[in-house]
């Protein structure tokens, strides 16, 4: 038997558990089930009753709880031995103060301030000036009354104004450059106005894709947007990976229609893979 807790991922039993935490029927027909097909929103209680309950679970979120956040994201680079930019970390400002993970800012400007928390580039800042640095910092200390803690000092990386964006869908990977023509915006996302540029510069798509693999091989991650710089002081340019997204943009795979007809194509080969034959269509019984 195979459990959905995806609206576009049609199981044997499918429930909808979207701002609540598992109920005692759909944790015991988890139990009973020879898998579980998870949403992109999956809450922490959802995926810990999940993993207790079944041993194969689609999308595979393990390093998603186990490493939260971009502070963990970093911890899990580390953990895999992994290129990524030269990342201080400090969970407080208050940690910072102290000197925590040993930041020393000289040589180090222009640098990139990032909050543990946002996405699409909401949160990261360029900083120029040890000036510019406490201007942010006391923003951030501001924010921790709210309970928005955490935040990360990176070098900054000569990157051609661009990242790579690797889709990960199962045992696909889209690979697309997000360019940015803005010379006054150092960022390189959608959100910040840069362009997708899918075809250019084959051999370094294919370096960050072997990069990309290499991550999902050691995490297990299976659905998720990572992206990518490339170090320009290095001859070719060199990856680094700099974070995972586990709820991504669709732009650059064909919107939503895409990105679903990818997702159950993913499924249905993963159901395959581990012995499971794919659940015949039919009407969903869903419990709310």
């Amino acid at each position: 038997m195979v459990v959905s807790f995806h609206p576009m991922l049609r199981g044997d039993v499918n429930f909808l558990c979207a701002g609540r935490p598992p109920m005692k029927e759909e944790i015991a027909a988890m139990r009973a089930a020879r898998a579980v097909l998870l949403p992109q929103g999956c809450s922490a209680p959802l995926y810990h009753a999940a993993r207790e309950a079944c041993a194969h679970l689609f999308p595979n979120y393990d390093a998603r709880f186990v490493y939260p956040g971009k502070i963990g994201q970093i911890a899990l680079f580390r953990a895999c031995r992994l290129p990524h930019p030269e990342t201080f970390v400090f969970r407080s400002v208050r940690e910072f103060a102290s000197g925590g993970d040993i930041f020393k800012p000289k040589r180090r400007h222009p640098i990139v301030f990032k909050c543990d928390w946002g996405g699409e580039g909401e949160t990261v800042f360029l900083v120029s000036s040890r000036k510019e640095l406490d201007a942010r910092i006391a923003w951030s200390e501001r924010l921790e009354g709210s309970g928005q803690r955490g935040f990360l000092i990176q070098e900054f990386v000569p990157c051609g104004a661009r990242s790579l964006r690797v889709v990960v869908i199962g045992d696909r990977r889209i690979a697309y450059w997000r360019r940015q023509e803005n010379a006054a915006e150092f960022r390189a996302s959608l959100a910040a106005g840069a362009r997708i540029d899918p075809r250019s510069e084959p051999a370094l798509r294919r370096r960050g894709v072997e990069l990309v693999s290499r991550l999902c091989r050691l995490t297990g991650i299976n659905l998720a947007g990572i992206d990518l710089i490339f170090d320009e002081r290095e001859n070719p340019p060199a990856p680094l990976l700099l974070e995972i997204n586990y709820r991504f943009g669709r732009t650059g795979i064909g919107g939503s229609a895409g990105f679903y007809r990818l997702l159950r194509e993913a499924a249905r080969r993963w159901l395959q893979e581990i012995g499971i034959v794919t659940p015949k269509k039919r009407g969903p019984r869903e419990r709310r």
